[in-house]
């Protein structure tokens, strides 16, 4: 990680950028469990001037699809992919959707988007989906993940998150969380709703959806902007492990401990790291450095032109499977006191 970038002329993270992946295409993944709402939610979206430009790529379950069909008449381009999950041995089937769609787009093949939703099956694990644009450099050059929306329905979601360990991995990824079927759920399940998903998941944006409709915002304002990396989170604790939790730097750090700390980090526990993304202060950096981790794999850092504040503190965010948030902070010091 610490020979990404070797030209001196531009800076130890190249040309800054006005805000994170420059002009590359934002994509939102929408996630949530089987019957959470979701086609729904990205219908209503599809609908509003705000969803105006939007290509989709559908996963689905079952030897037909519907969904796609559901939106097609709303999108600009709808690309169903094969029946499954975007789990591992078929990220390929994402790849090559997304580059023959921005390849289409290039050549006037297909309407013009300037935003991509992908729409999961309800039984995707995201953290594979965040995986494939770090892997995939000439993807990860065109286009980024912008936001990831988990949907969780306020009638059964509480039980669908006591039995199925998707449901609460989908809920601990996300950046937004929408709460569906509020028009037809008690107000007491979905209060009961909203606490549980914020146990699991105090870092994210919850809002609330009646009938599929929330503020379209939610799919249009990118949650990689340094005003969003800079909110802190409190540790918390899973069921299943999870755990939850910030860590603050008040001076600038020299890129080398940031790099050292976290290439023995993953290389020791990568599986672990589900996510990890900050906004930190860098040594010969006059701007906030994004940084982003999932699992073994890191994001290629990014300079941006400035802070959102006055608040230069660093910020580091973990959801880590069984590390403790004192065992990372102890690795930061440590490489920290070692470094010459």
């Amino acid at each position: 990680m610490q020979q990404l970038f070797q030209s001196r002329a531009a800076g130890p993270f190249g040309r800054r950028v006005l805000h994170e992946r420059g002009a590359r295409i934002p994509v939102a993944v929408v996630t949530g469990f089987l019957g959470a709402g979701k086609t729904t939610l990205v219908k209503h979206f599809l609908e509003s001037a705000e969803g105006h430009g939007t290509a989709i790529v559908v996963n689905e379950f079952g030897a037909a699809g519907i969904d796609d069909a559901l939106l097609r008449t709303s999108a600009d381009e709808t690309v169903l992919l094969g029946n499954g999950c975007l789990c591992c041995n078929v990220r390929s089937d994402l790849q090559v959707a997304l580059r023959r769609l921005i390849t289409d787009r290039e050549r006037g093949l297909v309407p013009h988007f300037k935003r991509i939703v992908i729409e999961t099956s309800g039984l995707a694990d995201p953290g594979p989906i965040l995986r494939t644009f770090a892997t995939d450099r000439a993807l990860g050059g065109e286009c980024h993940v912008d936001s990831v929306i988990a949907v969780a329905d306020a009638v059964n979601g509480l039980s669908t998150l006591d039995q199925f360990p998707e449901a609460r991995q989908q809920a601990m990824l996300a950046d937004t969380i929408v709460v569906s079927k509020t028009d037809i759920a008690t107000a007491e399940a979905s209060s009961a709703l909203t606490a549980r998903l914020r146990s699991l998941n105090p870092r994210a944006e919850i809002v609330t959806a009646a009938a599929g409709r929330v503020d379209p915002a939610i799919f249009t304002v990118s949650r990689n902007h340094p005003a969003f990396l800079a909110e802190t989170v409190g540790e918390a604790v899973h069921s299943d492990g999870i755990t939850s939790f910030s860590l603050s730097f008040a001076e600038p750090l020299p890129w080398a401990v940031v790099a050292r700390a976290m290439d023995t980090l993953l290389a020791l526990r990568g599986s672990d790291i589900l996510r990890a993304k900050g906004l930190l202060a860098v040594e010969g950096c006059t701007g906030p450095v994004v940084v982003q981790f999932v699992q073994h794999l890191a994001h290629p850092p990014a300079e941006l032109q400035a802070w959102p504040d006055d608040d230069h503190t660093g910020r580091l965010v973990f959801i880590t499977r069984g590390i403790a948030e004192r065992d990372v902070r102890a690795l930061f010091e440590a490489v920290g006191r070692l470094h010459p």
